[in-house]
């Protein structure tokens, strides 16, 4: 959702600047940026913390952080191509959950205005927050817990149709960060990279191995709960648990969502 489907990753960004500023420390950079991405709000703090070096406790972080996030996050919008995009899905039959590190209250706070779109095309039973009691704790991106849960969702839905459920391997993941792409891959799917042009330089001549869910982007602790995975969990035609291989054709980098190429994943149009 964040930077993906709503402009709030650069609201993200405005609103530690502005703290960073009022601390006398610089701005934040995208080598920075891009480890906070995707995740739960209490991994990226941690990574952020032990960079920023604020002279304040985390405490006061939090309530400062709060109350610009109150000031900034009801102003989100639509990033260019989305209802668009998800208006060509829901036309074309595609089955849709939303799957967001976000927490409750930081998801009301940002969606609240957009509330009408998001419920057309995202049903409450088919939304997976960060703060989701079924996600273990510590198992957020680039695990894929969330992306494995939220086709868990869809496919309850389907199985109370009487219809059959999708495969891992029959889903389409859209990101724009660098874990959540990881997150995607391990859970066997095939992924969207649409990232923010600041975060595609960082990774410039890496695209492919973030398209493979291969730069490692997490911490030792996330690794071996990675290779937990790997080992106890298989789904399908594709382990689940492991990233991909370059060039496996599982992932593909998009610049914008704008004027979106349906057909080139198989999507057929209503009249197809």
């Amino acid at each position: 959702m964040d930077g993906l489907l709503i402009n709030s990753e650069d609201l993200y960004t405005e609103v530690t600047n502005t703290l960073l500023a009022r601390y006398d420390r610089p701005s934040l950079p995208w080598s920075v940026k891009a480890q906070l991405q995707g995740r739960p709000g209490a991994q990226a703090y941690e990574i952020f913390r032990a960079w920023a070096q604020l002279p304040i406790p985390v405490e006061q972080f939090q309530k400062e952080q709060q109350e610009l996030q109150m000031e900034l996050f009801p102003r989100t919008s639509w990033l260019p191509g989305v209802v668009e995009l998800l208006e060509g899905l829901q036309e074309r039959g595609v089955h849709m959950a939303l799957a967001t590190s976000s927490h409750r209250f930081g998801y009301d706070l940002k969606t609240g205005h957009l509330k009408e779109v998001f419920d057309t095309y995202f049903k409450d039973e088919h939304k997976v927050l960060g703060d989701d009691k079924r996600i273990p704790p510590g198992r957020g991106k680039p695990a894929p817990d969330i992306y494995l849960l939220a086709l868990s969702t869809l496919n309850k839905t389907l199985e109370e149709r009487g219809e059959k459920p999708l495969q891992p391997e029959e889903c389409l993941v859209f990101e724009d960060s660098v874990p959540g792409v990881e997150s995607g891959r391990r859970a066997g799917c095939q992924v969207v990279w649409c990232p923010h042009p600041g975060l595609l330089n960082e990774y410039k001549g890496k695209e492919k191995e973030v398209l493979a869910g291969l730069t490692g982007e997490h911490k030792e602790d996330e690794e071996q709960q990675l290779e937990r995975t790997e080992v106890e969990v298989e789904e399908g035609k594709r382990k689940v648990g492991l990233p991909g291989e370059v060039d496996d054709g599982f992932g593909r980098l998009h610049d914008t969502l704008e004027n979106f190429p349906f057909d080139s994943y198989g999507i057929k149009s209503p009249a197809a």
